[in-house]
């Protein structure tokens, strides 16, 4: 039993809420236990220069951690003037991993910015990043789709961690607390489907063998399939019947 009185299979309690804002093309609020990220999508008749032309969208994203999200306020980049390396890396995996279950040519010239704001972070952000801005990402698809072509997003995506402990158990959906302490620790995405999109393992404070890899995977994907029953639930029967179809 953890401190919060689950098991090493639970996820967090989890909750996610679609058209948490009114402007944009889709958005939705993310809760796994105190970790709450805000996810917005735009949508922007343009692409990249790389990309004019060429009858393709992209998808990207922004990754920021608003100044009250910690117990010790951290600045905000705007003001520092430059983003750190961790943003960065953040909402690139945020992007890369929206962008492979996205059928690019069915967007048209359009590109989706991904806006992940963390209102209160305690481990699990740029996860819970991935796991709410995919909801938005339907919504706001939706916005442009027309009934008969292909809808652009064509499988479910969600993301969850894992680890091991401290005291030396593969856990799944880590809090802050145990992330700090864990002794490996991996973040996972997964599609709907049961494809990997990402896998990030690291041996933090030892290495990790291919036993532990093989139940990291087995609980990741125990952690997944209940993320994408939740966000189905969020986006409503309409919403889940659209995405993969073809016509």
């Amino acid at each position: 039993m953890r401190k919060d009185r689950r098991e090493a299979s639970d996820l967090r309690q989890v909750r996610i809420t679609r058209g948490a804002q009114r402007h944009p093309a889709g958005s939705a609020l993310i809760e796994l236990g105190h970790t709450k990220v805000l996810c917005a999508a735009t949508v922007e008749d343009r692409v990249p220069f790389f990309l004019k032309g060429q009858g393709t969208g992209w998808v990207t994203a922004e990754y920021s951690l608003l100044p009250g999200a910690t117990d010790v306020r951290s600045p905000r980049e705007a003001v520092r003037g430059s983003q750190g390396g961790r943003t960065q890396e953040i909402q690139r995996l945020i992007g890369r991993a929206l962008r492979s279950v996205v059928d690019l040519k069915a967007l048209g010239e359009r590109t989706i910015t991904l806006d992940c704001d963390v209102i209160e972070a305690d481990g699990g952000t740029r996860t819970a990043s991935i796991t709410g801005a995919f909801v938005a990402l339907v919504e706001a698809c939706e916005t442009f789709y027309k009934p008969g072509g292909v809808f652009p997003v064509q499988d479910f995506l969600a993301a969850v961690s894992v680890g091991i402990s401290a005291e030396g158990e593969p856990i799944l959906d880590l809090c802050y607390e145990e992330d700090s302490a864990a002794l490996v620790d991996m973040n996972i995405a997964m599609t709907g489907a049961g494809n990997w999109v990402e896998l990030q393992g690291t041996g933090e404070q030892r290495p990790f063998t291919r036993e532990e890899l093989n139940v990291f995977l087995e609980l990741g994907e125990q952690g997944i399939a209940k993320l994408i029953s939740k966000q189905k639930d969020a986006l409503g029967g309409r919403l889940v019947w659209r995405v993969g179809r073809v016509g």
